[in-house]
């Protein structure tokens, strides 16, 4: 059963502010630490880290890259978790949602999923190693929202949907912080809100997993604002070399002294490895801190 909200509506809406979440408290932060750093550079704000698949995928998993073993997750999320549909101008918007859907979230989280995904991949619990179900949690434990939508395409069409997803939930919570997450080949869509004047001066942060770049960016809404963006990436990655978007990170760093940019290489890490291994509260909290 799906809850409609309309975007119309929001007149009819007292909105309420949110309280602005300064640092997000922890949640199983000992599971989720990195394993090991290699190398950091750059005053910390490139990382190595140590990644090894018998460790961080067979010994993590009961089954492996399908189920997490259990101490890794909470489902007590689960409760406050529900599928919508948002009436955006460019058409209805199917949305999983967990946390505070109504207004006065004091942190939006949005998930865009890559080629072959949908809405459903970024609220799985047991996937990934768990690493969704602890964005969830960390949303929800801090008065916050999670979102992972459905969208048209990875182009035009579906940047104006995301863009029309987060207009209307930064209308609820206007004083909340919204980060937006892309794995893989939704990072199209990240490039395109980034671009988007509307859409960049509601984002406070863009979160790149095993995903692509976009010499756009710079000069980009979003850049001007200079909103923060962490790159996670997988050394043997087959779809998006590390090699070019670590050049990429480096020209965001070399066009405008002191960007807030970060970089974290998983050595030996594949094309999924960011999504399983990066640290949402680290990532966040270093956002919470730097971002307009």
């Amino acid at each position: 059963m799906f809850r409609t909200i309309f975007l119309g509506a929001l007149a009819a809406i007292g909105l309420s502010s949110a309280t602005l979440a300064a640092q997000l408290a922890p949640f199983k932060d000992d599971l989720f630490a990195y394993p090991g750093i290699m190398k950091t550079a750059d005053g910390g704000d490139y990382t190595v880290v140590d990644y090894n698949e018998m460790r961080d995928i067979n010994g993590r998993d009961d089954v492996p890259e399908l189920r997490v073993k259990r101490r890794y997750i909470d489902l007590a999320a689960k409760r406050m978790q529900k599928d919508l549909v948002v009436t955006t101008a460019s058409g209805p918007v199917k949305v999983m949602a967990a946390g505070k859907i109504d207004p006065g979230a004091s942190v939006i989280t949005i998930y865009l999923h890559g080629q072959g995904g949908n809405r459903q991949q970024g609220m799985n619990d047991f996937t990934f190693g768990g690493n969704f179900n602890r964005i969830k949690n960390l949303m929800v434990l801090n008065g916050g929202l999670y979102l992972t939508p459905d969208f048209r395409d990875f182009g035009d069409k579906g940047v104006a949907q995301v863009a029309g997803l987060i207009a209307y939930f930064k209308s609820q919570s206007p004083q909340a912080k919204l980060f937006v997450a892309c794995g893989s080949m939704g990072g199209s869509l990240c490039w395109g809100l980034a671009q988007d004047a509307e859409a960049a001066k509601n984002i406070a942060g863009l979160v790149m997993l095993g995903s692509l770049w976009e010499d756009k960016f710079i000069g980009s809404p979003a850049y001007k604002r200079r909103i923060p963006v962490f790159f996670g990436h997988g050394s043997r990655d087959p779809v998006f070399a590390i090699d070019n978007q670590e050049a990429f990170y480096q020209k965001i760093r070399s066009t405008t002294k002191g960007y807030p940019v970060r970089f974290v290489r998983f050595e030996t890490g594949n094309h999924g490895t960011p999504i399983r291994m990066s640290d949402w509260r680290g990532v966040l909290n270093w956002m919470l801190s730097v971002s307009p």
